[in-house]
């Protein structure tokens, strides 16, 4: 399979309705409130210009704009979630402060030196050209401009059992170290990397997302929902090995910010 090919099934993947039955309206562990912590992070204030990469539906350029009075430009793969985050915006308050583009993390489509502040939520391990991205942030960040990402961390020794397509999908099979994120972003020309952990947000996410499979294989079963194509047992076993892997310590959650010099 190609980059492109795991890039589209991603893009179409979080346009459908299973992703929003398990995740609901927030696609990332801590929600709206890890939102706003990465935004602090980030020292986002009403003055700046921030890119949100892999935007998806604009739920945290909404929680940005709101919390900050920043402007916000949201960048997705797929055109259709970025419809309904620009419809959704038209009839907020922060209205004026929002804008959405179809675009590639890993060349943006942006000048250089254009925005004050790049955020990138619990994405930067899908993409599979980690280095372009990562030159691409920094090329787009005026100097003094500061990164931040929430992503999922990885023990160097998770099962190999991770390493396919669904579990790349689920932010796993690409995720790395914490101190993995922050070489890519030193080797990009980074400076002052900070980590934080949240691996709490993640344990209660893979909870949640349990929860929810377990009631939407239900609902197929007893032909409440039409979920088609979805192997349920599948999804509910690398689910499980999820939340052991939180829980033992081989999986967790965390910010990297850093700043371009």
């Amino acid at each position: 399979m190609t980059d492109v090919d795991v890039k589209q099934c991603c893009a179409r993947l979080y346009e459908s309705e299973l992703v929003s039955r398990l995740l609901g309206d927030s696609f990332h562990p801590g929600g709206a409130a890890l939102t706003k912590r990465l935004g602090a992070v980030v020292r986002l204030t009403a003055d700046t210009r921030v890119v949100d990469v892999a935007a998806g539906r604009g739920t945290s350029a909404f929680v940005l704009a709101d919390r900050f009075g920043c402007h916000v430009t949201g960048i997705d793969l797929s055109a259709q979630n970025l419809a309904r985050a620009a419809a959704d915006a038209a009839i907020l308050p922060q209205a004026k402060w929002l804008t959405f583009a179809v675009g590639d993390a890993e060349r943006l489509p942006f000048a250089d030196a254009s925005a004050d502040a790049i955020v990138c939520e619990c994405a930067f391990c899908t993409f599979t050209d980690k280095s372009s991205a990562a030159r691409e942030f920094a090329r787009v960040l005026r100097p003094g401009g500061r990164i931040g990402i929430s992503d999922v961390t990885r023990a160097q020794d998770l099962d190999d059992a991770f390493k396919d397509l669904a579990s790349w999908i689920a932010c796993i099979a690409g995720a790395m170290p914490a101190s993995g994120y922050a070489q890519w972003l030193t080797e990009s020309g980074f400076r002052d990397v900070a980590i934080e952990e949240h691996n709490g947000a993640l344990l209660e996410m893979v909870n949640e997302i349990g929860k929810r499979l377990f009631a939407a294989h239900l609902l197929d079963g007893l032909g409440k929902i039409d979920i088609p194509g979805v192997d349920f047992q599948a999804a509910q076993r690398l689910t499980r090995q999820a939340l052991d892997a939180v829980r033992g310590g081989r999986l967790g959650y965390a910010i990297i910010a850093a700043t371009k010099p």
